[in-house]
């Protein structure tokens, strides 16, 4: 949460509250579910961390691994919808930022939905001056990926497993709103359903004219 309003308590040149933040990442309503990644990960008491190398590339780079993704989820399925990355440090070069997006298109690291403009947007941060890093700089992500529906077909197969035997459903029934049937959770498992066949839409070149 710190590093996602960076550029709001030390003013950037972009962001000016956290709607404008988000807004460019959601370009349809239903597909407003974000991901973040952060990196380096240190352990504030030891100042230990794995990463040794932390220059502008590196940090982009790692931020597109999906080891410094906090979602239950892999990036190796599936296309970014959007995503920004916030980087956090002192003196930090705008050409070290435009050399590193355009090693990350050479290499095609990123994979973006066919239907809108694949690019990576970037906001440059102070580091905080109140806490010490041993790295120069560090690097935060926000991203639309559809990867997001795998979480959602998760529960929506534990959901079926637990309807199938029936688990659970009898407290339900003893309350006054279900007493005339339990179509309500069918009618949530089809609102989840929906999300995902929307996800998957995503993916696809003709998405403009999905549900038309």
């Amino acid at each position: 949460m710190a590093a996602s309003t960076t550029t709001l308590r030390y003013p950037s040149y972009n962001n000016n509250d956290l709607i404008g933040l988000i807004a460019s990442l959601i370009p349809t309503p239903r597909c407003h579910f974000l991901m973040s990644g952060y990196t380096p990960l240190v352990l504030a008491d030891t100042q230990v961390s794995a990463v040794r190398k932390t220059t502008v590339l590196d940090v982009m780079r790692r931020l597109t691994q999906t080891k410094n993704i906090m979602v239950s989820t892999s990036t190796r399925q599936g296309v970014y919808i959007s995503m920004l990355n916030i980087i956090s440090g002192a003196d930090i070069d705008p050409t070290d930022v435009h050399k590193s997006l355009q090693r990350i298109r050479e290499k095609k690291l990123v994979s973006f939905i066919p239907w809108g403009p694949a690019s990576i947007q970037v906001a440059l941060a102070r580091k905080s001056p109140y806490v010490e890093t041993a790295h120069k700089v560090s690097g935060f992500m926000l991203a639309n990926h559809t990867s997001m529906s795998s979480l959602f077909e998760r529960s929506l197969n534990q959901y079926d497993k637990i309807k199938k035997r029936n688990a659970f459903l009898d407290n339900y029934r003893k309350e006054p709103m279900f007493a005339d049937g339990l179509e309500e959770f069918d009618d949530a498992r089809e609102v989840v359903q929906t999300l995902v066949d929307e996800y998957k839409a995503c993916e696809r070149p003709d998405y403009a004219s999905y549900g038309l």
